[in-house]
Formats: C-alpha cells, structure tokens, sequence
C-alpha cells in the first residue's frame, strides 16, 4: 500500500504531494513501481495533529481520487475517519476505506456497507493531539486484539463486506509497544482477519536506527515490513514503494519452496 498524503503536514511528506501534479506523478510511479493500493489522505494523523474540516478533507482528496479512478486501474483507499468524507470519496471511485479510529463511527460503518466498501480497521489509543503522551495499556496485545475483532465483527454484522485489520505501529504506543506488536503479529493473523501493517519512517524507527526525518528512515522502514510479513502481515503502509517491493520479491523468492 502506497501512502499519498495529499496534506500540508503530515509528519514525513508534508507538503510534497499537497499540489495534485505533485500527487499525481507520485502516484504514478507508485504504481510503476508495484503499488497494490494507493492510500489517500486528506487529514494529517501525525502526534499532535488538529483535526480537519470536512470540507476542506473532501476538497483535498478528491481530485487525486478522481483522476486515479479515470486514468488508472489504480486499486484505491481512502484514509478518513469521517462518514462524509468516505462517502464522498467511494462516490467518487474509491475502493477501500482505512479507518485509523477503527471504525467506531456507525455512520461510517452505514456508508461503508451501502457501498459495498471493503474496511481497514486500526487501533488507536486516544486521538493525533494527545496519543502520544503517555500511552499505557494493562495487557497489550489482549487489549488491541479485542478491540480488533469487536469491531470488525460489528463491521461485517452490519453489512460491510470484508475487513482488513491494524494494530496501529506509533499510534498511542510507546517503542517497546510496538515492537511487541510486531513481534506478536501472529497474535493478530490467528484470529482469521488479514492484517495490515504501517510503520514506514515513524518515529519509532528513528529513535532505534539512529537516523534522521523523512526518507532517511526508509532501510529502518525496509527492515521492519520485511519482519513483519515474515509474521504474517498481508500488506505493508510504505512512502517508499520502490524499495519496500524489490526487497519483498527477494524476500519472497527466498522463502519460495
């Protein structure tokens, strides 16, 4: 899944895709170079991040939408938590919905159902503005994994046709939470549900690699999917589509029997 953050302060590409030629061209050389999905969003979901109205969402994504679903055979995603959004963008062409508050909204889970939206369904402790602050969990992989299923099986109870889960790699978790998280994705693939994982450049794989911002954190962001999928992960997050498809045809031709 290729990440197109059409947004002027998301927390790696801030600005870069914020112009549609700009959006456009990377996303064509995302699916050049092997994009299954493309994800777009108009709301930065960075620590600390303000939400958006939903105008101003809808009138960020929307072109990018629209011209991937006309000119493309581009498979595409929507990043929103909001139902109006959602259903702007499926309306539109859009094929999937990646919600990073897990689907908690039921009138998003309405609009997802009548369009026949597959769903991604994250978990999130707390929201962007405070998430970070001092995220704590009693059992962690329990907590996430209830929370997971409870929704996805309320998800598919009303009407929405599949359901791809995300335990939410930097989103209200501490370094050690989440690579316990990854360590334990097993936890997560056994209960049935594909599961998505998302930890390209976060901040996480900074601190660890002891490396800058942005695209410096690509080999940490490399190192850590391939793991993952090694896991069980069904589908990797990345800014770097490029370097993540080459080293999973490796990866996969290694573990070919």
């Amino acid at each position: 899944m290729g990440i197109l953050n059409v947004t002027p302060d998301s927390f790696s590409d801030g600005g870069k895709h914020y112009a549609l030629d700009a959006a456009k061209k990377a996303a064509l050389e995302m699916l050049a170079a092997g994009a299954f999905v493309l994800d777009v969003g108009g709301e930065s979901t960075r620590p600390g991040a303000e939400p958006v109205p939903i105008e101003i969402e809808i009138e960020r994504v929307l072109p990018l939408i629209k011209f991937l679903t006309s000119e493309t055979l581009a498979l595409v995603s929507i990043d929103t938590s909001k139902p109006e959004v959602a259903q702007a963008a499926l309306q539109a062409g859009a094929h999937i919905v990646n919600d990073v508050t897990g689907l908690q909204n039921p009138d998003l889970i309405t609009v997802c159902a009548a369009a026949g939206a597959p769903t991604i369904i994250m978990h999130m402790q707390g929201e962007p503005r405070t998430m970070q602050q001092n995220p704590s969990y009693d059992d962690l992989i329990s907590e996430i994994k209830t929370f997971l299923v409870t929704q996805a099986e309320n998800a598919l109870a009303n009407g929405v046709p599949s359901v791809m889960i995300d335990p939410g790699f930097g989103f209200g978790k501490t370094i050690k939470h989440n690579l316990t998280l990854v360590r334990e994705l097993p936890q997560f693939t056994e209960t049935g549900y594909p599961v998505l994982l998302g930890g390209s450049r976060k901040s996480s794989l900074a601190k660890l690699a002891q490396t800058a911002v942005g695209d410096s954190r690509d080999p940490a962001s490399v190192a850590l999917h391939l793991y993952a999928a090694g896991r069980g992960a069904a589908m990797v997050r990345v800014h770097n589509v490029y370097a993540h498809v080459q080293a999973l045809r490796i990866w996969s031709a290694l573990h070919a029997q």
